[in-house]
């Protein structure tokens, strides 16, 4: 069944007026979430239950779905259950991720930063760091169109409070890389396979930039309720084991170009692994309890 048929039953109607009071509100909620799925053939995929939660935050949260906004997007991930001992797809869900934008609009609207900044480092730009004062020296790259094509080497991002209280971080594109490896399964997934089903191998840049943004604004600034729930249900992700990475969807670049979620897929030389591991952890002996440590 269409989502646009589906999103008309009246437990997803139910659901969507004991969130949202205002009928102009939800007419144009309805409106756009049923637009943004018309256009994406991997939401389309996805459960009608699984969308509807993650446009329901996004608009609790008062960020566009709009992908050329890039302030949230709804990407689908496949769940892997194990049936009559071989791994398959049982569903694919939607999952909440924000967007480096919507994370600028979320503490921007918290009252407390004068100035937030982020920006990818090009090659030749790089005059140093220091880690104890947090002193950057930056030496820019004058003309926009050699800066574009030029290299990136690493990300840096700042804010400054209204009070006067500013701080700075900086990360290499070396310790960007090694961050992503770690956290993102897709993305070694992609390294390994040569796949391009992470945004990390899409669009690395801007997955870096809301990386330092979230690592900088998490570590040293105020961060609003608002902004706490998107990060608090993008680490659900990690749980759930779905997207085990600090990462934003695909941002469309100045040109406007379409945006086509990814749906993760496990190689057969995956799924052997899986379930070889699984044999092993069953023959392993019975852990102790806490009570026989004692």
């Amino acid at each position: 069944m269409k989502f646009s048929l589906q999103i008309q039953q009246q437990g997803y109607q139910t659901m969507i007026n004991n969130t949202l009071q205002d009928e102009a509100t939800r007419k144009r909620f309805i409106a756009s979430i049923t637009s943004a799925v018309a256009v994406n053939p991997g939401l389309q995929e996805c459960t009608a239950k699984s969308i509807i939660a993650g446009a329901l935050l996004g608009e609790s949260l008062k960020l566009s779905p709009s992908p050329q906004l890039g302030h949230f997007y709804l990407v689908p991930f496949k769940k892997w259950e194990r049936i009559g001992g071989k791994l398959q797809v049982v569903e694919i869900n939607a999952q909440f991720v924000l967007g480096w934008k919507g994370m600028v609009q979320l503490a921007i609207r918290s009252g407390n930063y004068k100035h937030i900044n982020i920006i990818p480092i090009k090659k030749g730009e790089y005059g140093g760091y220091n880690r104890l004062t947090g002193l950057f020296t930056y030496h820019p790259v004058e003309d926009d169109a050699a800066w574009e094509i030029a290299e990136t080497v690493g990300y840096y991002g700042e804010f400054e409070y209204l009070n006067g209280f500013k701080k700075s971080m900086y990360w290499s594109r070396e310790k960007m890389e090694a961050h992503a490896s770690r956290y993102s399964k897709a993305y070694a997934h992609d390294k390994k396979s040569g796949s391009q089903n992470s945004f990390w191998t899409t669009d690395f840049d801007n997955m870096g930039l809301k990386t330092i943004l979230r690592q900088l604004i998490s570590k040293w600034g105020i961060m609003s309720i608002e902004m706490q729930t998107a990060f608090e249900e993008e680490d659900n992700a990690d749980r759930l084991n779905l997207a085990p990475e600090y990462v934003t969807a695909k941002t469309i670049d100045d040109d406007r170009k379409a945006i086509e979620a990814k749906v993760y897929e496990l190689t057969d030389e995956e799924k052997a692994e899986i379930e070889a591991a699984e044999r092993a952890e069953a023959e392993q002996p019975e852990a102790p309890t806490p009570d026989d440590d004692f």
